[in-house]
């Protein structure tokens, strides 16, 4: 049987092109089954894992649950808000006490850069990095590039433009890891504050005109601003912001070709996004969750996999 050549998921920049096929492979084969009446297969039930969430997360939390109950695993849910964490305990401390229960994969986000690296070193589980500050959000990518490859056919030779806010966004560096790694042509577009530095070294164009972006691409992945994690103003208004790089329906028919709209959610309607855009044929945000199961699904599988019993 193929395995990873990982033998955790901390980021897409730790994994090959042959990985990530065989992510896809295992998520079409996972896709069938949570169409099916019955969602469930009994794959992982002798495994335990722990979800540790010491961010808030709704949508990556439930999606990752609903994957792990749909292979029969033993699930625990640890949130940090409501634990030990607030008294200071350690890291290590919290994740230690977690598998002295005999857990055989943490799922974790942590808005530490770096957590789930120096976890994988400290302990003997599997990591699976659900979001690590503003560095990687690798499932994120994963389930986006399956969805543009369900949607278009192949990622390879695709043109992707990614908009808003990149300098917070771990979604957008581990979707530019990705998609290169597939071979699509990556562009980011956002007010110049919101670019980080670093970007022309990872090969990717920058393009502040949103409608230019828009003419060149296949693909626009739309990021929210991320006012939680801004700590100084990096544009006048959300109004300018709006004005300069919102997705509305007029500015979508201006255009002489149909594109495919992506977000990774939560959206602020009327921000970055329409309701109209968010809602219409164009979108595939609604598959982009469906998808996001399926994934995590195999993600999961094949770590467990490796498993030592």
């Amino acid at each position: 049987m193929k395995q990873l050549s990982v033998d955790h998921l901390l980021g897409i920049k730790y994994l090959n092109k042959n990985d990530i096929d065989l992510i896809f492979e295992t998520a079409d084969h996972f896709k069938e089954v949570i169409n099916r009446p019955i969602k469930k297969v009994p794959s992982l039930r002798d495994i335990t894992i722990a979800n540790l969430f010491f961010e808030n997360s709704t949508r990556t939390k439930l999606s990752f649950e609903l994957a792990e109950k749909r292979l029969s695993a033993d699930v625990i849910n640890f949130s940090a808000s409501q634990s030990s964490v607030k008294k200071g305990e350690t890291l290590i401390d919290t994740v230690n006490n977690i598998l002295s229960m005999k857990v055989d994969i943490v799922v974790m986000r942590h808005p530490n850069v770096g957590a789930g690296v120096f976890l994988s070193k400290h302990v003997d589980a599997k990591i699976i990095n659900a979001g690590d500050g503003t560095h990687e959000h690798p499932t994120q990518a994963l389930l986006d590039s399956y969805s543009i490859r369900e949607k278009l056919g192949t990622v390879k030779g695709k043109k992707i433009v990614i908009v808003g806010d990149i300098l917070h966004s771990r979604v957008a560096l581990s979707n530019i890891f990705a998609l290169q790694l597939q071979g699509a042509k990556v562009k980011v577009c956002g007010p110049t504050t919101l670019i980080p530095k670093y970007i022309s070294s990872l090969g990717v164009e920058v393009e502040t005109n949103l409608k230019k972006a828009l003419e060149w691409c296949d693909v626009a992945n739309v990021l929210r601003v991320q006012h939680e994690r801004m700590d100084i103003k990096y544009f006048p208004s959300t109004r300018e912001y709006t004005q300069l790089f919102g997705i509305n329906q007029q500015l979508l028919d201006s255009l002489d070709k149909k594109i495919v709209i992506m977000h990774p959610g939560p959206i602020n309607r009327g921000v970055e996004i329409t309701s109209d855009v968010a809602d219409s044929q164009n979108s595939i945000i609604l598959n982009q969750v469906e998808n996001g199961v399926a994934v995590r699904m195999a993600v999961i599988y094949l770590l467990a996999q490796q498993i030592k019993r």
